[in-house]
């Protein structure tokens, strides 16, 4: 009996502490019981709730910083101002003035308009007649609670986080330096969405750095900002306001019994996790840190997904399925969230079971599953939890196959396993073959007897259900005996899944041919829209897919998500099912609903192997995702200079390394503009980038480069000779933008109080920040930017430095750069490199004369290379070893001009300038490579023609080379690819045309070979 009253209790306290879940992340005000003082700032200032500690406590951060725990239970310290940021949504409302639909937060319903509902910002606006009553509706299917006319009611005006708050970084940080360092501070211009699911749970902040971007404040609790100087957000109706942690009769339970608070271990195979996280907030390599770790349940999202915080601060969504509950006594404290107590240890947590209960079984008894399924879903919380797939074993007899520890039971039902509250079952038979409350001994066995018979020809009854799971088992003599009864059906649905389905995940061949025979469907849908080939895409079946396809399955089909069999082979990393699908015909470019190809992912996955094997079978690197990135595009954005450089020795037509989004932005602005140094340098050396191209704003990726402080990337740009003097669209060149931010980092400064002489004391110094926009703008300067330029507003950009030492300094590099004597001293410079590029980077006492292949580095005399394993400059492995022998054309000079793309290294430069062919393997020469550039050095200045400045702008010649190429791919794309004389007017229905004077006299598609069906004329 005991027990019994524990679990109840344990029971009643999990529905309490899931009614508080919509509650994290919404923004409170104080409530009738506070007793605090101003802990929050004063009457009216606003916070967010973190997460709760347990039915009584709740955490918060207030706006000005200050975060404690509160009572939500009993007595009420706070109000719900706005509850829309948890995602609390009124499906089928909208409200009547602003006309936002769903209502998002709590409902106000007019009691006496029909039909006339408001959301929280109108109602506190005084929008509808303020002497009608309304009903307040906290969530959806909770009471109305009804609230006294506005006209008489007291108003406070909000105060936090709202436009024109000044605002520092708050305790949910996570954006490195995006506000200019610790302490710097910014303005708050809107309260907008951080997602369209979590409406004004983010405020958008200009930093005095200038950058500007959008934060969390409210967003599943988090408080990114901390407020300096607070604002006026609006007025509100207090004693109109719930109470947070009002219990009523249509709050909502958690999935799977968990509730805000428990703390919760992944228990299960790393596979078999991925495998329920699709469709759940996905799986990503940081979420390793879950296998093993005991975490913290904070939220439950709106499709009542679990958010679980972790020791380390990070936080996770899982889908409750591979979630396990760590079960602790009633009695015991709470758990502290992570921002007032550690968490306790799994081991602790591991201890505490719950108490054993006393009714006795045994291994081998027969029992009977509780038939009520609202009661068992209830009795299954922290006893194994509850899934659909169990529904067909309520009232169903089994046998006890183990006991756990904590008297769970393992019970054999239905032909499969699952684990029982022991309160859920029901003792029939021991396993002596006694019957349970039988006196009579013969009736007893009889009983017994009968118990066991009928468990033992036991079947669910459903004919679906023996048919999916023996595809499953890969039973192919029962899926056959199944399939010969007049009741079965070949594409029945048992637990959301047909035989096929089953057996194509599986990889069980031998059903698949069975289920053929029969005349099964190949294109039935799951719930998510996932069919066979998608089935078995996910499994890692490719001899499967083959099946399929050689029975007619279409392998280009989408889920709901969009995705095809490719996208999922991708995102799993199957690289056999990705051969098989690209070998069998299936397209390589087609978009999922993010706009995303399976190059797009493969560059995601950062799987080089997957991205080559699609570009071999002509991936489209041009189609853009929702986000306007291509392919390009993408690797640059994620920094994956592998990716970047087989996209670039693949790319089709030249011109599109330069393509730009719909912003202006090219593949070398996203590297300049996230600091990626090595996939600037392929776009600059390997792709041939434009290093002057601008986007809308007309800044080049210099611009972006100082605006970051990226010293590599400038340095990189300017060695690659950009341009230094093109104008943004502002008129500002890129030392404009160095010296402001010089300027707004020293007004920062003086404003903390803080020495700035010795700032600019240290200015070139070895210990001098390398990043300071003070070092950019001298090495623009002494580069040859031009300090007599005016923008728009007519500054120039000594007018932007009012700092003078650093004009001086930057007169100085200016004059020297221009001084007479500048010319000799860059070529002595060029001298002394390289001799010093000559010397052997291992002994330094023979010079160079070793190329290492594939990469074409010489570091080495031809005495050490055999050592090195690695190349000494782009540490990649050596695969070959030549000694760079004299010129075989003159055999006067040493040969020192790498020919690519055969790599050869044959003769000098004299010769090789003559040359159209490599003598050595009459391949044809694309590029010539000098020896100073192959040992790791920069080539010679080109000389330039009379009257030209050299000023980093693109040869002409090239870009008339790549307009040639875009008007011959255009060309290609709209003449008839038969004929080549006459434009495409004629469209079949395979997707492919031609002319209609070649389209008429064809049977079938000159580019598929399908046959032609109809042909449609083109106007």
């Amino acid at each position: 009996m005991d027990s019994a009253i524990q679990s109840t209790a344990s029971s009643s306290n999990r529905v309490v502490r899931a009614s508080l879940m919509e509650g994290v992340g919404s923004r409170v005000v104080r409530g009738p019981d506070w007793k605090w003082g101003k802990q929050d700032g004063g009457e009216g200032h606003v916070g967010t709730v973190r997460n709760f500690e347990s039915p009584e406590e709740v955490v918060v951060v207030w706006d000005n910083g200050t975060a404690a725990n509160y009572r939500c239970a009993g007595a009420y310290d706070l109000r719900v101002l706005d509850s829309a940021p948890t995602g609390i949504k009124h499906d089928g409302t909208m409200c009547d003035t602003c006309r936002q639909r769903p209502i998002f937060g709590i409902r106000w319903k007019c009691a006496e308009c029909p039909n006339y509902d408001l959301c929280s910002v109108c109602y506190h606006g005084d929008k509808h007649n303020l002497r009608h009553r309304f009903f307040r509706i906290t969530t959806p299917g909770s009471d109305r609670v009804s609230i006294e006319p506005r006209r008489k009611s007291k108003k406070i005006t909000a105060r936090g986080i709202y436009p024109g708050a000044r605002v520092v970084r708050g305790v949910d940080w996570q954006w490195e330096d995006q506000d200019g360092g610790n302490g710097r501070r910014g303005k708050v211009t809107e309260i907008q969405d951080w997602s369209a699911a979590s409406p004004r749970s983010a405020a958008y902040c200009l930093w005095d750095n200038g950058a500007k971007n959008l934060y969390r404040v409210g967003f599943e609790g988090m408080a990114d900002l901390k407020v300096v100087n607070d604002s006026k957000g609006g007025s509100f109706y207090r004693d109109h306001l719930p109470l947070l942690g009002e219990q009523g009769p249509g709050s909502r339970a958690g999935p799977g019994g968990l509730a805000i608070g428990d703390q919760v271990n992944v228990d299960l195979d790393f596979e078999i996790v991925q495998s329920l996280q699709h469709g759940h907030g996905g799986w990503t390599d940081g979420m390793f840190e879950c296998l093993g770790t005991t975490g913290t349940v904070v939220g439950i999202d709106e499709d009542h997904d679990i958010v679980v915080s972790y020791p380390s601060g990070n936080r996770w969504t899982f889908n409750p399925a591979v979630l396990t509950k760590v079960n602790t006594p009633s009695s015991a404290t709470s758990v502290a969230s992570e921002s007032s107590a550690t968490p306790a240890s799994s081991s602790n947590l591991a201890a505490a079971n719950t108490t054993p209960v006393t009714t006795q079984f045994t291994v081998g008894d027969l029992v009977q599953i509780c038939s009520d399924p609202e009661q068992i879903k209830m009795m299954q919380r922290g006893h194994g939890e509850w899934a659909e797939a169990m529904l067909p074993t309520l009232g169903k007899i089994g046998r006890v196959q183990q006991i756990y520890h904590d008297s769970d039971l393992k019970v054999e039902v239905c032909g499969t396993s699952w684990t029982y509250n022991p309160a859920a079952v029901t003792k029939v038979a021991s396993s002596d073959g006694a019957a349970i409350g039988n006196s009579s001994g013969g009736k007893s066995k009889r009983l017994s007897a009968l118990l066991k018979k009928l468990f033992e020809t036991h079947v669910s009854g459903d004919v679906n259900e023996e048919l999916v799971k023996a595809a499953a088992n890969g039973d192919s003599a029962k899926v056959e005996e199944v399939l010969q009864r007049p009741e079965a059906d070949v594409n029945g649905v048992f637990a959301g899944h047909t035989a096929l389905q089953a057996a194509s995940q599986n990889g069980h061949s031998d059903i698949i041919r069975v289920l053929m025979k029969y005349g099964m469907d190949l294109e039935i849908e799951d719930k998510d829209g996932d069919r066979a080939v998608h089935h078995a895409a996910f499994g890692d079946e490719p001899s499967v897919i083959d099946q399929l396809h050689r029975g007619g399955s279409d392998l280009n089909v989408r889920n709901k998500r969009r995705q095809t069999p490719l996208h999922i082979g991708v995102n799993k990393g199957h690289i056999g099912v990705v051969k098989a699908l690209l070998e069998l015909g299936c397209h390589p470019s087609l978009q999922d609903s993010e706009g995303d190809t399976p190059l797009h992912d493969a560059i995601s996955k950062k799987r080089d192997d997957m991205i080559t094997l699609l570009l071999e079978h002509h991936a489209d690197i041009t189609i853009t995702n929702n986000n306007g990135f291509n392919a390009l595009h993408h690797a640059a954005l994620r920094g994956n200079p592998s990716a970047m450089r087989i996209l670039l020795s693949k790319i089709p037509r030249h011109w599109i390394v330069d393509e730009k989004k719909d912003d202006g932005y090219t593949a070398l602005h996203l590297a300049a503009l996230n600091n990626h140094v090595e996939v600037a340098e392929l776009l600059a050396h390997q792709g041939k980038a434009n290093m002057d191209i601008q986007n809308v704003n007309q800044q080049t990726p210099l611009h972006l480069a100082v605006e970051r402080q990226h010293t590599q990337i400038v340095r990189l740009l300017v060695r690659e000779n950009c341009n230094l003097n093109i104008p943004d669209k502002d008129g500002d060149t890129p030392l404009h933008e160095a010296l402001r931010h010089h300027t707004l980092s020293q007004l920062r400064q003086l404003q903390d109080m803080q020495d700035v002489g010795k700032l600019l004391m240290g200015l070139g110094t070895p210990g001098a920040d390398k990043k300071s926009s003070a070092s950019i703008a001298c090495f623009l300067a002494a580069n040859g930017a031009d300090l007599n330029i005016k923008n728009k507003k007519g500054q120039t950009p000594l007018d932007l430095c009012p700092d003078p030492n650093l004009c001086k300094a930057l007169a100085k590099c200016h004059k020297e750069r221009n001084s007479p004597g500048a010319a000799a001293g860059n070529l002595a410079i060029i001298r002394n490199d390289q001799e010093a590029l000559s010397e052997c980077m291992v002994c330094s006492d023979l010079k160079r004369d070793t190329l290492f292949g594939p990469c074409g580095h010489i570091a080495t005399c031809h005495l050490c290379s055999p050592r090195v394993r690695k190349c000494l400059l782009c540490k990649e492995h050596v695969q070959s070893r030549t000694k760079i022998e004299e010129c075989v054309v003159c055999s006067d000079k040493k040969a020192s001009v790498l020919f690519q793309p055969c790599g050869h290294m044959c003769a000098c430069d004299g010769c090789a300038n003559l040359m159209k062919k490599c003598v050595q393997c009459r391949g044809g020469i694309d590029k010539l490579i000098p020896f100073i550039v192959c040992c790791g050095g920069t080539p010679p200045p080109a000389p330039q023609p009379a009257g030209v400045m050299n000023n980093g702008s693109r040869d002409v010649t090239q870009d008339i080379q790549k307009l040639q190429q875009q008007l011959q791919d255009i060309k290609d794309q709209t003449c008839c690819p038969v004929c080549m004389d006459r434009l495409k007017n004629m469209i079949f229905l395979c997707g492919h045309g031609t002319c209609q004077m070649c389209g008429d006299r064809m049977e079938e598609c000159p580019i598929c070979r399908k046959a032609v069906e109809k042909r449609i004329l083109l106007y």
